[in-house]
């Protein structure tokens, strides 16, 4: 018997995960609310802090809290991963400096982060945001 060559196309949902990050890209980072679910669960992983948010209102609020701390902020996505069905992992750069501070964001965290995505239905569920882009592909088991 010979072997099957297995095809994979990008995903409806690898779609709606590049769209958010479009969007980020260029600042809009409320405007990606069109990809994610109502009752979503966001937790900030490694950070300076403890951020847990549950709900689009409070990933907002809690957005708009961050952004206003920072002059021109971004966050650009190097790669997308698809790790299952439902599970995407993005790897991203972030830039931004301290309002008040001055402090440069990598200089915070570094410059390098990942996000782990959990879409049902097109939009985004749950979704863990990781200062450490390391750290993420250590707790998934995986090399960059």
């Amino acid at each position: 018997m010979g072997k099957r060559k297995v095809t994979t196309r990008p995903s409806a949902n690898l779609d709606s995960v590049r769209s958010i990050y479009a969007a980020s890209a260029c600042g809009d980072y409320l405007g990606a609310g069109a990809f994610v679910h109502p009752d979503i669960e966001f937790t900030a992983v490694g950070g300076p802090e403890v951020v847990e948010a549950t709900g689009f209102v409070a990933l907002a609020d809690l957005w708009r809290g961050f952004l206003g701390s920072w002059e021109d902020y971004r966050v650009v996505a190097d790669t997308y991963r698809q790790l299952d069905g439902s599970r995407f992992l993005v790897l991203f750069r972030r830039s931004g400096r301290g309002k008040v501070s001055g402090l440069d964001v990598a200089q915070l965290a570094g410059a390098e982060g990942a996000d782990v995505l959990l879409l049902r239905e097109g939009k985004v569920i749950r979704w863990f945001s990781y200062w450490n882009r390391d750290r993420a592909l250590a707790d998934l088991g995986l090399k960059e």
